[in-house]
């Protein structure tokens, strides 16, 4: 199993969107995938399309447990630890500061900042002690963030503050272990069409008008491709923050 994997991957939320488009890219460029997601049907269905390529781990990706069982899983199913690691679990929340539904801030928060900082914190901790040849093997941490976490964009204000904070620790992340060897970049996607829309609360009005202002849209394979790019550079090569938008999307 070893030789057949050059590289093992977790990936939290792989079950939609942007996490099961990289799962995909991951395996066909040869990877081993461990992915997470809450949803164990769907996990089921891509274990049995992948086959030995893939390994599912159903449970809350900020549930210390399940995300010690992710790193446990690349072992046990590939005979290697991870080398790489996307933190892309999240969920949305539209609205403006002064309108956004609070009652779900928390729940938001819970999801892509504190479960986003444990994925981090093990990762590392982790790929520290693995990582003893770094100028001829890579190690990648990549996290996904978003446009309106650089960007302020009214709309989805509130959202953008939980990002704003992610691409904090994405850096602080950065700055502390990429002289150990480690690779820690930061994706920040554009309007992606996928289950995010719904789970943010946004109407099918307001979608439309996202597709008739900046459409063609992107789709999670766009997203997924430069994750790809930025885990298969050399060893010495590091790419930490990438930036994708639909090309006529000139804001956020």
């Amino acid at each position: 199993m070893t030789n057949q994997y050059p590289r093992i991957a977790i990936i939290t939320g792989a079950t939609s969107g942007i996490g099961e488009a990289t799962a995909r890219r991951f395996i066909s460029s040869g990877y081993g995938v461990v992915g997470n997601g809450r949803n164990a049907e769907k996990l089921r269905a891509l274990e049995k399309e992948f086959g030995a390529a893939f390994c599912g781990v159903a449970g809350d990706a900020t549930d210390s447990t399940v995300l010690e069982r992710l790193f446990a899983s690349a072992i046990e199913r590939f005979g290697k630890p991870a080398d790489i690691v996307v933190a892309n679990a999240g969920r949305g929340l539209g609205g403006s500061v002064k309108d956004a539904d609070l009652s779900e801030f928390e729940a938001m928060l819970k999801i892509n900042l504190t479960g986003t900082l444990a994925l981090l914190q093990k990762a590392a901790q982790k790929m520290v002690v693995e990582q003893t040849g770094y100028a001829k093997q890579a190690a990648d941490i990549v996290i996904i963030g978003s446009v309106v976490g650089r960007h302020i964009s009214p709309f989805s204000a509130v959202y953008g503050a939980s990002k704003f904070a992610v691409h904090s620790l994405a850096e602080g992340l950065r700055r502390e272990v990429g002289p150990k060897g480690i690779r820690v970049s930061l994706v920040e996607p554009g309007i992606v069409i996928s289950g995010f829309q719904d789970g943010a609360g946004y109407s099918d009005e307001m979608v439309k008008n996202f597709e008739d202002r900046f459409g063609p849209l992107l789709h999670g394979e766009d997203v997924a491709n430069a994750i790809h790019y930025i885990v298969s550079q050399p060893p010495h090569v590091h790419i930490s923050d990438l930036m994708v938008r639909p090309t006529r999307q000139d804001y956020p």
